[in-house]
């Protein structure tokens, strides 16, 4: 019974002493498994963002503006010569070479004038031949003293008078030879024609005011457009140095129409606005610019040759000023004060804080603060050339 009893004991303490290990085990296995679960949670997953390399590259510095397309050459056909309109040459809108003949005035009564001017010049020419021969005769006549030497002054003045007749008949057939060619009137230029103001039938005068039709030369083309008075001594260098390329794009920036170079510039400042007016040449050969077309304009003002530029998403604002965030070691990002001189063209210049081979976060900075974890998605190196040859690229920073 005793024996029973004690191996009863025996039992009941393995019980508990097994209860107690298993217990302990226990609780170390889920304290464990909580630990990791908290050390897990603590460690933040890293952020996504883009990123690119700080490169040295050529930044071309733009000035923009609004202009407004103009011909060279606007010609206003009017008749010099009072007439019906017998007949007209062109289509409104034709394209017409210089020397075309635009309009027939009747020219029956010009050519009856030229004849009426020939006519009389030929029988002064029969008179001053008479005239000669009489001369001819006085002077034989007067030098055996059997005419007197007033007749022969006298024959003599009369030829003279009958050659300045004749230089006077002369002078009329010119000028009714004139006023008939005016008759026949011709394009003085290559241009296109506008709407067509007189019709087959019309009488026509040299007093009219309204004209027949306007003419305007397409090619070349120019653009006259505005830049701030600050910029006059820039731009006056510019064109001083050599050609200053001049692109005139669609009024939001978004295609470019053509390429050319800047004329000339204005001999004064606009007082009243404060700007400085310029005219550009364009080619035009395929006629995208056209009279009175409003444009946005862009000079090449100078090019910064190998300079620090980050693109412009990099470049942050802040209460001390400018910042980018600069990915450093370890995936980790830091924040680096920069100065920037001239921005645009999806570009920035940075005269300070950053040097080629950098890392800089471009998208994704609103997650963002100093020794945050991030994954960077590196965009192509040519990526930010790409975004400045955009032409609707933001304005630089001129």
């Amino acid at each position: 019974m005793a024996k029973h009893s004690f191996r009863g004991t025996i039992t009941s303490a393995v019980l508990v002493v097994a209860i107690v290990i298993g217990g302990y085990l226990g609780w170390r296995h889920f304290s464990a498994g909580h630990t990791s679960a908290v050390g897990a949670a603590a460690t933040p997953s890293p952020v996504p963002v883009t990123v690119a390399d700080v490169q040295k590259a050529d930044f071309p510095v733009y000035l923009f503006g609004l202009g407004t397309v103009q011909p060279y050459d606007t010609v206003t056909v009017r008749s010099r010569v009072d007439g019906e309109v017998l007949k007209v040459g062109f289509r409104q809108g034709q394209m017409v070479q210089e020397g075309d003949v635009l309009v027939q005035i009747d020219p029956r009564p010009y050519q009856a004038a030229l004849d009426q001017a020939a006519a009389k010049k030929a029988q002064d020419e029969a008179s001053l031949k008479d005239a000669q021969l009489n001369l001819a005769r006085y002077s034989s006549l007067a030098s055996r003293d059997f005419a007197s030497q007033q007749q022969f002054n006298t024959q003599q003045s009369t030829v003279q008078q009958l050659m300045a007749q004749i230089q006077g008949d002369q002078a009329s057939i010119d000028n009714a030879q004139t006023q008939l060619s005016y008759t026949t009137i011709k394009s003085p230029l290559t241009g296109r024609t506008g709407f067509r103001l007189v019709d087959p039938g019309n009488i026509v005068n040299a007093a009219q005011t309204t004209g027949i039709v306007t003419i305007v030369k397409l090619q070349p083309i120019s653009v006259v457009f505005t830049a701030p008075e600050e910029d006059v001594g820039d731009i006056s260098k510019a064109l001083a140095d050599g050609t200053v390329p001049v692109t005139a794009m669609s009024t939001d920036g978004t295609k470019i129409l053509s390429e050319g170079r800047l004329g000339q510039i204005n001999n004064e400042v606009d007082q009243a606005s404060g700007t400085i007016s310029m005219k550009a040449r364009f080619e035009n050969q395929d006629n995208r610019l056209w009279p009175g077309l409003s444009v946005s304009t862009r000079l090449l003002l100078d090019t910064l040759r190998q300079v620090v530029v980050v693109p412009d998403g990099a470049i942050e604002r802040g209460p001390n000023g400018l910042y980018v965030y600069l990915v450093g070691s370890g995936a980790k990002v830091q924040t680096r004060d920069v100065a920037v001189s001239h921005d645009g063209n999806g570009q920035s210049v940075i005269t300070k804080g950053l040097n080629p081979g950098d890392e800089v976060v471009i998208s994704g900075q609103y997650r963002l603060q100093a020794g945050t974890l991030v994954a960077a998605n590196k965009i192509p190196p040519d990526a930010g050339t790409a975004v400045a040859a955009a032409p609707n690229a933001s304005p630089g920073a001129r």
